[in-house]
């Protein structure tokens, strides 16, 4: 068994030989130069959850994006909700009856009855070419087809506006 020594008595070490300082291995909490405060928040919050490097780095950046746009406290709350809903592909606004947003999966032969998929929210589901439709998540809450709630489409007026190419050009197309 060796001595124990005190610091006093303990043999020194060669200067060549001592550690030199390099980086933490320790996470640090102090916030990067150019991050906000949203980001050292979201770090922070992350990394007590225990994400790995790369999900806090990417979730990061995207919370970086968002607080580079700017918002308000007024603003934000509303930025934030269309984010989710568009994070979850859900749509913004009521669907319609326009044919454009409904795909025919029995003309894909994919049913054997007319069914059409709404292609704004995948779950949601008509029989008469999206004039009504139902929700999967609903029917499953229900437990039947026949106890599922049925929702009428928005109706489109005369002349509309249809989308051709994102986001600059628009083209008016009469019904």
């Amino acid at each position: 068994m060796s001595p124990s020594l005190s610091n006093d008595e303990a043999p020194a070490i060669p200067e060549a030989l001592e550690p030199t300082p390099g980086p933490s291995r320790r996470r640090s909490t102090a916030p990067r130069a150019t991050e906000s405060n949203l980001v050292v928040h979201a770090r922070r919050e992350l990394r007590i959850l225990g994400e790995d490097r790369d999900t806090i780095r990417g979730l990061c950046k995207v919370v970086q994006a968002f607080a580079d746009m700017g918002h308000s406290g007024g603003s934000a709350p509303h930025a934030i909700a269309y984010l989710e809903r568009l994070l979850r592909f859900q749509p913004l606004t009521d669907l319609t009856d326009d044919p454009a947003e409904w795909i025919d999966r029995h003309a894909e032969g994919m049913t054997p009855l007319p069914l059409w998929q709404s292609n704004r929210n995948s779950e949601a589901f008509s029989t008469d070419g999206g004039k009504t439709y139902y929700l999967l998540s609903e029917q499953q809450a229900a437990g039947d087809i026949a106890t599922t709630p049925l929702h009428r489409s928005t109706e489109l007026p005369r002349a509309e506006m249809t989308i051709t190419t994102w986001p600059d050009e628009a083209e008016v197309k009469e019904a």
